[in-house]
């Protein structure tokens, strides 16, 4: 089985741990720095986020294409912020560009304020179906060598085409925890997004996935891509009095209003099944299975990914190929003391599971990093998960 590693691209100097407010809001040196530094730790993909007062998804991904030979730029993209005709252009164009490497995300749009900043009043399943459409129309402006007409329920056009080509084939990752996200990327999804919650959870996720694949008449289900925010160093111990110094220093940063890293983070409770979904593993117990640690989600109102994996290198690696034989094969790890953290990753957790993963491939076996310990579907508290 062939695991990837993805990673978030950062456009400036700052993270959660070292806020940095003012001062530029992009800086270009300091992203091909970290486009670079993601490579050469030997991630696969990284994804380029979009928000409202973020900078352009497209822009930062060519910038990252330009600074890199290998690593796979996956554009954010939201619906309502551009005809899905002009996204097809703009990410076949970057598909040129980069030889082949564009990928695409769909956000389909969690949070009903965050949606308005840029004039979109859909409702949530009616941005869901807005998506679908956007995608069999992006996939038809890609494939069809005539020009078409189309007349939905969100957009109309005329004997369009046929459009500029991609490179080859762009994946399109659908992601979410609802069942308008379950029904749209087990259809349609390339890649299926999901945060990092249990195992039992997400055992359960992704078999939901991959019936709406069977339901939409599909042969094939989409990769399913998990996310965390791993906190690790050369023991357990060390390892756990890193997270708690910097989930102490991530409660910081989100108690003063006007450093929370994005706007649509608040106190109040999140609209998007995600979120929700985290907070009630939150609420279940602080610790599960292996490593999972859901305090950072409690922290943070689980303002997007924020549940954590936390150990030695070894554990961490285990963590995730708990994962992996649940069926995921994309893996998101981005830290809180960003570049330094995906230093770490490529020299201490990234080796330890493709080290792993080609035992198994060698010998037939389902070997472990670690020795496993016993899975708990639940959760189990701090105390009794050190012993």
């Amino acid at each position: 089985m062939t695991v990837e590693f993805i990673s978030a691209v950062n456009t400036r100097p700052g993270d959660e741990l070292n806020p940095q407010p003012g001062g530029r809001p992009l800086d270009p040196a300091y992203l091909r720095r970290y486009a670079r530094t993601l490579e050469d730790a030997g991630f696969d993909y990284t994804l380029v986020p979009y928000g409202s007062s973020s900078a352009d998804s497209f822009v930062v991904a060519t910038a990252v294409a330009a600074a890199t030979e290998r690593i796979k730029p996956i554009v954010a993209v939201r619906p309502n912020t551009v005809f899905p005709l002009v996204a097809a252009q703009q990410l076949a164009t970057l598909d040129q560009i980069s030889d082949g490497r564009a990928v695409v995300h769909i956000i389909s749009g969690g949070s009903d304020a965050e949606q308005a900043r840029q004039g979109d009043y859909l409702s949530k399943d009616e941005r869901y179906d807005r998506s679908e459409e956007w995608i069999r129309i992006v996939r038809r402006a890609w494939t069809e060598r005539e020009p078409f007409s189309h007349e939905g329920t969100y957009y109309r056009f005329d004997d369009f085409g046929p459009g500029f080509p991609p490179a080859g084939i762009i994946p399109i990752s659908v992601g979410g925890s609802s069942d308008a996200a379950y029904r749209v990327g087990g259809a349609l999804g390339d890649i299926f997004g999901l945060w990092g919650e249990p195992l039992a959870d997400t055992r359960e996720q992704i078999a939901r996935v991959n019936a709406e694949a069977a339901a939409a008449g599909r042969a094939d289900r989409p990769r399913i891509w998990v996310t965390f925010r791993p906190i690790v160093a050369e023991t357990d111990e060390l390892a756990w009095e890193k997270a708690h110094r910097h989930i102490g220093r991530v409660a910081e940063t989100y108690a003063n209003a006007g450093l929370v890293p994005f706007r649509h983070h608040s106190k109040a409770a999140p609209q998007n099944v995600g979120s929700q979904r985290l907070l009630d593993a939150a609420a279940r117990g602080e610790l599960h299975d292996r490593a999972l640690w859901t305090k950072p989600a409690e922290v943070t109102n689980a303002g997007g990914a924020s549940t954590a994996l936390v150990g030695s290198y070894e554990t961490v690696a285990a963590a995730i190929l708990d994962y992996v034989d649940l069926g995921a094969d994309l893996v998101s790890i981005r830290g809180y003391d960003n570049l330094n953290d995906a230093i770490d990753y490529g020299r201490y957790v990234l080796p330890l599971v493709r080290q792993e993963l080609a035992h198994r491939e060698a010998t037939g076996a389902r070997g472990q990093v670690v020795p496993q310990p016993p899975i708990v579907e639940g959760a189990r508290t701090l105390e009794s998960a050190r012993g």
